[in-house]
């Protein structure tokens, strides 16, 4: 019997591919032009109310202050308790409406001019081309291999991203304890474990998300990118690409007719490209990444003008203008579709209505419970007592003398003290004890009232409760 040996054969080479790429890091250009400044602008109007309003003082006390502790939120000359929640709930929704509002007609105008991530990542940006340079010295300088002088730079450049990210904590802190109170504690090294907590937080969040995530937070985190589409339609205005103009894409001499080449405008230059921040080239189409920052316009409209062409090759337009041939689409035909009519409708109702409900609200808050301890009982005299705590909650910004006088059943009397005095923006629980003959109403549950105003009558409230009678 012969034996036939088996010889294995070589493995054939195994090729992997990964599944995972790294996000290649964005380097914008920097872009002067109306948009660049409009931009700019923003940053500077919405730092000086974020970094500003905790300073502001109203009468002996912070303008803007939301005092979770005390459960009291003062807003300007309002005073909020936890039973005004529905105000909050208005003004949310109210954001949202406004937000739909301006995506139906201008797109993503937020995203690209007032969103704090956009803000603080353009402050950040400043930051890193102060230290490090213009575009192309920064891929540069990131290319190096180290040495004292990357060193240096990049330690100056986290070192003002970390004081500036602070302080933006602190602020943010600033608005839910008394920022003076907050400034001493942080200078004496005595700051509470709570707020010290949410300042290295926010702070650190401000430090990775403007610094590091930036166009990710965009791209993957915010949701607004992924419906912003249900809001969009053929008018909506967004930044576009002029195809018909631009195309075919060729570099050519600034005085070369484009015409006689058979070139479209684009000279295919990318600063577009360069400017975004998000890293996208609008020549592609609308696309979700897109902020509607307008840069690309800055950075076109300039190449256009030396290069002595007309300016729009890349502007904020509609899909309808665009489609037409016509450099711009119609104002009002943009301003008065449905979807828009309806946004503002429904805004401007709930606006006045909040609006109204705030200015004409009661400004005493009053909460009725009952004594636990002691339902009901029968007192000297034959009288049928039940007891009340009743929570009285001063608004204004000065003492109040609440009366309380109750109603609903035949012989009904405080037997306890009637006028309560309660400091400004404060609460305070009190006990009342009422009485009522045993004859005057059969035995079981009978409905009464608490009503409670001030001596002059300035402010009036009723809350109903029941008053119990034995069998």
């Amino acid at each position: 019997m012969k034996v036939i040996p088996i010889v294995a054969e070589p493995a054939a080479s195994a090729t992997t591919a990964s599944l995972y790429a790294s996000e290649k890091k964005i380097y914008p250009r920097r872009v002067a032009g109306l948009f660049a400044r409009w931009r700019w602008a923003f940053v500077w109007i919405t730092q000086i109310v974020f970094y500003g309003l905790p300073w502001l003082q109203w009468g002996q006390r912070q303008a803007v202050l939301f005092d979770l502790g005390a459960r009291r939120f003062y807003l300007f000359g309002f005073v909020l308790y936890p039973q005004d929640f529905i105000y909050l709930t208005g003004l949310l929704v109210m954001s949202a409406l406004a937000l739909f509002l301006f995506t139906a007609v201008a797109g993503r105008l937020w995203c690209g001019f007032a969103c704090p991530q956009t803000v603080y990542t353009e402050m950040f940006l400043w930051i890193e081309h102060q230290v490090e340079g213009d575009r192309l010295k920064r891929m540069k300088l990131d290319a190096s291999p180290w040495s004292g002088r990357k060193v240096a730079r990049k330690g100056l450049k986290h070192l003002l991203w970390a004081l500036l990210a602070a302080w933006t904590g602190f602020t943010f802190v600033g608005y839910f304890t008394p920022i003076t109170e907050l400034g001493m504690a942080a200078m004496s090294a005595r700051m509470g474990a709570w707020e010290l907590f949410w300042v290295a937080f926010y702070g650190l969040a401000t430090y990775g998300n403007a610094g590091f995530l930036r166009e990710q937070v965009c791209k993957y985190m915010c949701p607004y990118a992924r419906f912003q589409s249900a809001m969009f339609d053929k008018d909506t205005l967004i930044v576009s690409y002029d195809a018909g103009r631009g195309e075919p894409r060729g570099s050519r001499a600034r005085k070369a007719d484009a015409k006689s080449l058979g070139l479209g405008s684009c000279i295919d230059c990318t600063l577009c490209v360069q400017v975004c921040p998000a890293g996208i080239d609008i020549r592609n189409g609308l696309q979700y990444e897109c902020i509607s920052c307008g840069l690309c316009v800055d950075a076109c409209n300039d190449v256009m003008d030396k290069m002595n062409d007309a300016r729009g090759l890349i502007r904020f337009t509609t899909q309808t203008a665009l489609g037409s041939g016509r450099g711009r689409s119609d104002p009002m035909g943009r301003l008065l579709r449905p979807r828009v009519l309806v946004y503002a409708a429904i805004l401007l109702v709930l606006t006045i209505g909040v609006m109204a409900s705030l200015a004409l609200r009661t400004p005493l808050k009053v909460d009725v419970v009952r004594d636990r301890a002691a339902l009901s009982r029968i007192v000297a005299g034959g009288n049928i007592e039940n007891v009340y705590r009743l929570q009285i909650m001063n608004a204004t910004e000065r003492p109040q003398r609440y009366r309380v006088q109750p109603s609903g059943l035949e012989g009904l009397v405080i037997a306890s003290e009637q006028e309560f005095d309660v400091g400004p923006a404060d609460a305070r629980w009190v006990a009342v004890r009422l009485q009522a003959p045993y004859e005057s109403s059969a035995p079981g549950s009978h409905p009464i009232q608490f009503d409670v105003g001030t001596m002059g009558d300035d402010a009036h409230v009723r809350e109903k409760s029941v008053f119990l009678v034995p069998r």
